[in-house]
């Protein structure tokens, strides 16, 4: 997402290096092309227009500091006004009420169903919620079945009237249930529908006057491009949504429809899915997508990621291991498990700033630790909790037990006795003392 307008906006601010300030003319030069790198993208002309014109402005109101080169002053206004662009401040969910009761609505395949169980998933595991999934797809029996499903992988009950035709009476039913089991927050999926089909609007305009919902989500999928924004407007007038969730972000999308969405609906852009996998979901914080977009990474939302993998017990029982020499095979293999829970792995490391350009190209495969896990699981539990008798017979065996070849055994255990080495220095320096008590901070 994003690679191709980060590239052009790059290009876009080297017309600058080497200006000693700012003028008219070569802000003029390099907001032509900021403009045509956001057309490009599929941003809305005026949205665009408006955009290039505020941070015309703003660029020549100031005044450059001798320690600021004209390049990296107009990256912060860049930068700012692009966050302001998408919503300026994070924008929560409502979740008052007992039930919060929040209403899916969309285009047909934009992913309702599937993101109503990341959603679920997602107020179970972070906010401790106790949620109920609602199937109010009275057309597509297939639809019920995927809610079902969904509901069974996350845990989470779901309440679905197959022989009903009545979605306004199967949401009310499933609000009166969720009461009585004392569920706090009830997830309403509906029918995909067209913004033109009259029939199907005036549908969950009776679902939303019938359940009067905290929340209403308008899922789009951001590979339309301009047409997302198109759609939104038009359900918008509609129903009044208090916010849009864009799928398929990890996809080849050219980003428009996040940069555009928020100034033409004037709703917040409140989720964003990354991908297929259930805990492809993330909350839309509009300054660190600036980041990413100007490609400064995002190191806060990689940190958040830990942390939701991280357990205070076992970090300070592996400190003790480590501070011991004792961090073997088993714990290795453990933290590569909280890596790969944590996502795509070209995802997280195009968090870090810097990196993102640099494996823009390079195929990063989420298998890539399938080789080291097998030869970590061909160990015997002596072996890997007592490395230092891995002899050349024993290395041999792993290698065949593997599938692996020698070399690839042998490179394994040499990175192994470096992390342990840097991990042990870390852990006894006086920095590294004073930061594993503050992790979780």
């Amino acid at each position: 997402m994003f690679d191709n307008l980060s590239e052009r906006l790059e290009r876009s601010f080297k017309i600058l290096k080497g200006e000693g300030k700012i003028t008219e003319i070569n802000v003029a030069e390099t907001l032509k092309d900021v403009r045509k790198a956001l057309l490009d993208a599929d941003v809305n002309y005026k949205v665009a227009k408006t955009f290039t014109d505020t941070v015309k402005e703003k660029a020549l109101g100031q005044n450059v500091l001798t320690a600021v080169k004209p390049s990296q002053l107009m990256v912060k206004i860049v930068h700012d006004e692009l966050a302001t662009l998408m919503g300026g401040e994070t924008a929560e969910l409502n979740l008052t009420g007992r039930p919060a009761i929040i209403l899916m609505s969309g285009l047909q395949g934009s992913g309702k169903t599937t993101f109503s169980g990341k959603l679920a998933r997602m107020l179970k595991a972070k906010k401790n919620r106790r949620p109920l999934l609602v199937a109010c797809d009275v057309y597509r029996p297939a639809a019920i079945e995927q809610l079902r499903v969904l509901a069974e992988q996350i845990g989470v009950p779901m309440y679905s009237e197959p022989d009903s035709k009545d979605p306004v009476a199967i949401a009310q039913h499933a609000i009166q249930e969720a009461k009585a089991k004392g569920l706090d927050t009830v997830i309403v999926d509906t029918a995909g529908r067209l913004a033109v089909d009259e029939e199907m609007m005036n549908e969950i305009e009776a679902i939303k006057k019938g359940i009067q919902p905290n929340e209403i989500l308008f899922v789009v999928d951001a590979m339309t491009g301009q047409d997302a924004v198109n759609t939104a407007k038009e359900f918008n007038d509609r129903l009044d949504f208090t916010g849009v969730v864009l799928t398929k972000l990890d996809g080849d999308t050219r980003g428009g429809a996040a940069l555009s969405i928020r100034s033409v609906v004037t709703k917040p852009i409140k989720f964003i899915g990354t991908g297929e996998k259930l805990d492809a979901i993330d909350q839309f914080h509009p300054s660190r997508m600036a980041d990413r977009i100007l490609g400064m990474g995002d190191i806060v939302s990689l940190v958040e990621r830990a942390q939701e993998q991280y357990d205070e017990e076992e970090a300070k029982r592996l400190q003790r291991k480590i501070q011991k020499n004792q961090f073997d095979f088993n714990d290795f293999l453990n933290q590569i498990q909280q890596i790969k829970k944590m996502g795509n792995l070209k995802e997280l490391a195009s968090m870090i700033p810097g990196v993102g350009k640099a494996i823009k190209d390079i195929d990063i495969d989420d298998n890539a630790f399938k080789s080291i896990e097998a030869i970590i699981y061909s160990m015997t539990p002596e072996e890997r909790t007592n490395p230092a008798i891995l002899n050349g017979s024993r290395r041999q065996r792993i290698a065949k037990g593997s599938g692996t070849n020698l070399q690839e055994v042998n490179r394994l255990l040499k990175q192994f006795d470096q992390t342990r080495k840097m991990m042990k220095m870390v852990t006894g320096s006086k920095m590294g003392k004073m930061m594993m008590p503050k992790m979780k901070r």
